[in-house]
């Protein structure tokens, strides 16, 4: 870890001093909805990179600093709710993500490495190797046609899962959505992806290793598959589905996973814009006592959402967010209360844009649940509140 920071640090340095910054002042180039990596989770993605001239290098970085104060948990308590992998600390000044990304790209060739620390690796590659704790992207890929935009990729990617990404600036709320949250923000594995010449379509297939996993689950024999469609009629509409074929369970309980993502982003660029999402997936149940099934069909979670966001200046945006993920048997979040994880999410946040590659935001949120699972001073109650606040800088 503190080798990675470190090295992260310094090549910062000699970027900043050798390099320079390429940043468009005439817009927000740091504005949330924009995105300065390889995210198809991200609505748009203006160029905020640091070039070396004629090489085909691309070096890019992001810092995040942030503190939540959480209302309801205890004052000692350190860490917000399980289900959250985000903006995770409480009551504390931390780093939720910084990295250091070096692309190069030709016409037929691409490579990305993305270094990365932060308390949003530390929770959410809890369960992967050592090492690969720390890798954000890293990835080859090949143009298979001359005349067409086929590309074959090998490696570990951001996720096209889903419209938010683990980058904040790239997403219209400072922390990240329920359904988000509890779906993959990174895949392993090897992937073709086309886009159509007018830029309309994108479809993408790929096998992976699992269910947002680099190291595959012990016991679990796959591969997964996972698949996109996406369709811009224009600049203001993208439509996209994707999916999950798989398990995230070992092959003893035989429990097949199927899980569909729906979104739908209007008028991202304009004064007034909207997202709507839908996930719902269904894990088959497991094989019991006896080698048999225990009961039919699936067990079954979903969850929507609707983000609005408006301009409120040239440097400044407020949106706000309404959520609801159900999660009854404890497929993705298990509460161990009679009615499983059953919450509604609402969430107000404003950004502003100090410099071109600087935005501060602040946040706050309320869940309310149908059990109490929140701990507070004095037992669990049914909501949670919260106050998180950023500062993100980008290179």
């Amino acid at each position: 870890m503190n080798l990675v920071l470190s090295t992260i640090f310094a090549v910062s340095v000699v970027s900043s001093s050798s390099f320079g910054q390429t940043t468009d002042t005439t817009q927000h180039a740091i504005q949330p909805g924009t995105s300065s990596t390889d995210s198809t989770k991200s609505p748009s993605a203006p160029d905020l990179s640091v070039h070396s001239s004629g090489s085909g290098l691309t070096l890019t970085g992001y810092v995040e600093a942030y503190y939540t104060h959480d209302f309801t948990a205890p004052k000692t308590t350190q860490e917000r709710p399980g289900f959250l992998y985000n903006h995770k600390r409480n009551r504390e000044v931390n780093i939720n993500l910084a990295y250091l990304k070096g692309a190069y790209s030709t016409d037929r060739l691409r490579a990305n490495l993305a270094l990365q620390v932060g308390t949003y690796a530390q929770y959410n590659y809890a369960a992967e190797q050592g090492l690969l704790k720390n890798i954000l992207e890293a990835n080859a890929g090949v143009k298979l046609s001359k005349s067409r935009d086929l590309w074959l990729d090998a490696g570990i990617f951001t996720s096209h899962i889903g419209f938010e990404s683990a980058i904040s600036k790239d997403c219209w709320t400072l922390t990240r959505s329920l359904l988000a949250e509890n779906s993959p923000y990174y895949l392993s594995g090897a992937k073709l992806t086309y886009t159509t010449p007018n830029g309309k379509w994108v479809l993408l297939g790929s096998v992976l290793n699992g269910w947002q996993r680099i190291a595959k689950l012990p016991g679990y024999s796959g591969p997964s598959f996972s698949t996109q469609v996406q369709f811009k009629p224009s600049d203001k509409v993208t439509l996209n589905w994707s999916t999950f074929i798989g398990s995230d369970r070992p092959d003893s309980l035989k429990q097949g996973r199927f899980f569909n993502n729906f979104y739908a982003i209007i008028n991202p660029a304009g004064k007034v814009g909207v997202i709507l999402g839908f996930d719902i997936g269904a894990d088959r149940k497991p094989i019991g006592p006896g080698d048999r099934r225990i009961g039919t069909g699936s067990y079954v979670w979903y969850s929507p959402v609707v983000i609005a966001r408006v301009a409120t200046s040239a440097k400044s945006y407020l949106a706000g967010r309404i959520e609801y993920y159900a999660d009854q048997n404890g497929v993705i979040i298990s509460t161990g209360t009679p009615n499983g994880f059953q919450t509604i999410g609402y969430s107000l946040n404003y950004d502003y844009a100090i410099m071109p590659n600087a935005l501060v935001r602040i946040e706050g949120k309320m869940y309310d649940s149908k059990d109490a699972i929140f701990e507070t001073a004095t037992g669990f109650s049914k909501t949670n509140s919260s106050l998180t606040t950023s500062l993100a800088i980008s290179f």
